[in-house]
């Protein structure tokens, strides 16, 4: 902390919600930010060998060598809280951090909920080929009813002072590092049989399992070798922090159409009815569909007419989305997402190549972006407000061997990176 002054000043949110502008702010706040190992900017010359992530890994190195990052002297678990709120209520969501045996998904009891893409994992493997580190934690969740592990942690932390740093957004994150033999086997043993499931960092999880392949083609790996294992973020689905938000959607590239035509369409797969007029009915509709809490409720709105539609799903509607999703499960046909996109999106409007909506987790979001947008240009001319999947759809789906469609969930908020790295050398 002497070389750095305040630790707010070196974390950033992960790499995939950070933006040029963001990118930019983080740069400037401190020398040693870490917006420079996991999101270090292109610059002109770029080329095979000198570019982002060889500059991420001389950071590293320098960062390592001139005592910026500090290697802890016993193996740890970290204790890692984020104090944050929702809905004018305050949350305290704890878990903790610590090295996890990579397994292939479907070979063991480490389960996905989302679909990856090539993209990002080429990216993120070059980042872990120059680095040799996991610079950011997975998410993970598990089943604890009791949460006998948190508070076997808890209970090791409770008279010691953490180290503290506030995000961008007000969230306050605060860390222990635990080196008690004796509390580190506890939570090991009552860790050892759980499932886990990944929340966050799909991309990541899969790329460290890569780098692991990478090593082991080269003939470098062996069974106590560090790499076969990433840094993860564990946190029990029955803390009363565990929270996940919606994501709502505002869709490009959607013919002009109106209320009535949309009910039109939507015809028997579901009952409808006209809530209103305005962009900000939105919260008003969304308090309702929440408080409702079906996944088979949903908002949609139309701008040709600035009208909202509540739309519920029939018994037709079931029917039909069973024959669409037929290569899925009743549970991951019943999810909002999946009656939006594959059912209403897909089928009844017959829109399958759209091009990727704006998403937004807060109802104001929404309402700001339907206002600011130009009825000339029309960009977003259909809008819906669609439930969030639970944490017991992704334990179901995730165990199906299924993939949510994408933006299911969003787990707010995100870890931070920049408190804790673990080297794979």
């Amino acid at each position: 902390m002497g070389h750095v002054g305040s630790l707010s000043d070196v974390i950033a949110p992960p790499y995939d919600v950070i933006g040029p502008e963001l990118q930019d702010e983080l740069y400037k706040k401190h020398p040693t930010n870490v917006i420079r190992l996991i999101l270090n900017r292109e610059e002109a010359g770029d080329d095979e060998v000198s570019n982002r992530y060889a500059r991420a890994a001389r950071f590293l190195k320098n960062w390592r060598s001139e005592g910026v990052l500090q290697v802890e002297p016993d193996p740890a678990l970290y204790v890692y809280d984020q104090v944050f709120t929702y809905g004018e209520q305050e949350f305290t969501r704890r878990g903790f951090m610590a090295r996890v045996r990579l397994e292939r998904f479907g070979e063991g009891k480490i389960y996905p909920h989302e679909e990856t893409h090539a993209g990002p994992k080429a990216d993120r493997l070059k980042l872990t080929k120059a680095c040799k580190a996991n610079l950011s934690p997975i998410f993970a969740v598990y089943r604890d009813e009791d949460n006998e592990a948190q508070d076997v942690l808890e209970d090791a932390v409770v008279t010691k002072t953490p180290l503290e740093a506030t995000d961008h957004l007000g969230v306050v994150h605060r860390i222990w590092p635990v080196s008690d033999v004796k509390v580190i086997a506890d939570v090991t043993a009552v860790m050892g049989p759980k499932p886990m499931y990944i929340a966050d960092g799909h991309h990541r999880y899969e790329t460290a399992c890569n780098y692991m392949d990478h090593l082991q083609a080269e003939g470098s790996l062996d069974p106590h070798h560090p790499a076969n294992f990433v840094l993860t973020m564990c946190v029990s689905m029955n803390d009363p922090g565990m929270i996940v938000l919606p994501t709502h959607r505002l869709f490009r590239g959607v013919p002009s159409i109106t209320s009535d035509e949309l009910v039109h369409r939507l015809g028997n797969c579901f009952a409808t009815e006209i809530a209103g007029e305005g962009a900000g009915l939105a919260e008003t509709i969304w308090e309702s569909i929440s408080m409702e809490g079906e996944q088979s409720v949903i908002g949609l709105f139309t701008a040709a007419d600035k009208r909202w539609v509540v739309a519920r799903l029939a018994e037709a509607g079931r029917s039909r989305m069973a024959e669409q999703a037929a290569d899925h499960s009743q549970q991951w046909q019943g999810l909002g997402v999946s009656i939006l996109q594959r059912l209403v999106i897909e089928d009844v409007l017959g829109l399958a190549d759209l091009p990727k909506p704006k998403y937004v987790h807060l109802v104001e979001e929404l309402i700001d972006a339907l206002d600011a947008d130009d009825p000339d240009d029309g960009e977003f001319s259909l809008a819906a407000l669609v439930m969030p999947a639970t944490l017991g759809h992704v334990r179901e789906i995730s165990e199906n061997n299924e993939r949510m469609p994408a933006k299911s969930t969003y787990f707010y908020p995100k870890l931070l990176s920049g408190l804790v790295f673990n080297p794979l050398e």
